[in-house]
């Protein structure tokens, strides 16, 4: 089958092509995103490959039915990109890697957190500049601290783990409660319970109308005063400005975050020869309690092998008739 990749880096090619070895699928890399204004490259494609920055909108959709395209594969586990319903109304079916490596994200959340408190980060620059000072480096210790987390599906459940591992309390918050997580420990509580008692958040739940600024003013309001907010599901789930005046007035202790609501004009790029015209990034930057990373949460070997299996597995099923295993349904 002949299938157009957009969004690609270098390791999508590497990891794709290193299970395709058979060549049993053609696939062409495009690097431009796929959007609106770009499906004139899907043209002669039945199936389409996108990741987490491709804007697949109605108008996106309906484009791709007249140029023929039947399957949005997406090589990651988030779809709120894809109007479900308008690809549906298409016969357009839609699938995803639903898990790929949830501890992959679950450790760089635990990374965030240890380089948050203990800055590590800024240690690094300083010994490179033969400065050994301990001076403004206090951190304080997790074991013992109460951690919330917000999502217990497959990565949150990892988070759960590592965080009982390092001698926490862990209250958990999901419409749907996991008994073997309960019975490791992990307590189940209303979602302003968490906020009021957890020394630092971590976010684990998809984006979608419920969820979608579920961090707002109102929200940092409830916080514990100095606590830690960790975020590597989707950039949206914070709203940005709101976190910024939790920051500027010391309500926010910390945040790290791995994603970001406007994350499609910067990540995986290199902009450092160019003037960033998104101004709330860069105020985020000027925060010395502030850790931010690219997306990078996914990014091991073990994950990019994952993907890659069964992005293609995806469209062998497609192609052969067989059931969508991890197909998008309404």
């Amino acid at each position: 089958m002949k299938i157009a990749v957009f969004s690609t880096k270098p390791y999508d090619r590497k990891f794709l092509d290193k299970f395709n070895m058979d060549n049993k699928h053609e696939l062409i890399y495009f690097e431009a995103p796929l959007n609106a204004n770009t499906t004139n490259l899907t043209l002669g494609f039945e199936a389409v490959c996108i990741f987490v920055n491709d804007k697949i909108d109605a108008v996106t959709i309906e484009k791709l039915s007249i140029t023929g395209v039947k399957l949005i594969d997406l090589r990651c586990a988030g779809f709120n990109n894809v109007d479900i319903e308008a690809a549906k109304n298409k016969n357009i079916k839609v699938t995803r890697v639903p898990a790929y490596s949830p501890q992959a994200v679950a450790e760089h959340a635990t990374a965030l957190i240890l380089t948050l408190n203990r800055k590590t980060h800024k240690v690094y620059n300083r010994v490179r500049e033969s400065n050994f000072s301990l001076e403004n480096l206090i951190g304080f210790n997790l074991y013992g601290k109460t951690v919330g987390v917000i999502g217990t599906g497959k990565i949150g459940t990892a988070f759960c783990h590592i965080m009982l591992g390092f001698g926490c309390k862990v209250l958990a918050y999901d419409v749907y409660e996991s008994e073997k997580l309960k019975d490791k420990g992990v307590k189940y509580k209303t979602l302003d319970e968490i906020l009021k008692n957890s020394d630092i958040i971590s976010l684990h739940c998809p984006l979608n109308s419920d969820t979608k600024h579920l961090f707002n003013r109102l929200a940092f309001t409830k916080i514990k005063k100095g606590a830690m907010l960790i975020n590597t599901s989707r950039g949206a789930l914070i709203e940005t400005c709101d976190a910024i005046d939790a920051l500027k007035n010391g309500q926010l202790g910390y945040l790290g975050i791995d994603v970001y609501e406007q994350e499609e004009n910067l990540f995986f790029k290199d902009l450092s020869e160019s003037i960033i015209q998104d101004d709330l990034i860069q105020r985020l930057l000027a925060f010395h309690n502030v850790l931010i990373t690219p997306h990078q949460g996914f990014f091991t070997k073990e994950a990019l092998d994952q993907i890659a299996i069964i992005t293609l597995k995806n469209f062998t099923d497609f192609e052969n008739g067989m059931p969508l295993e991890n197909e998008v349904k309404l």
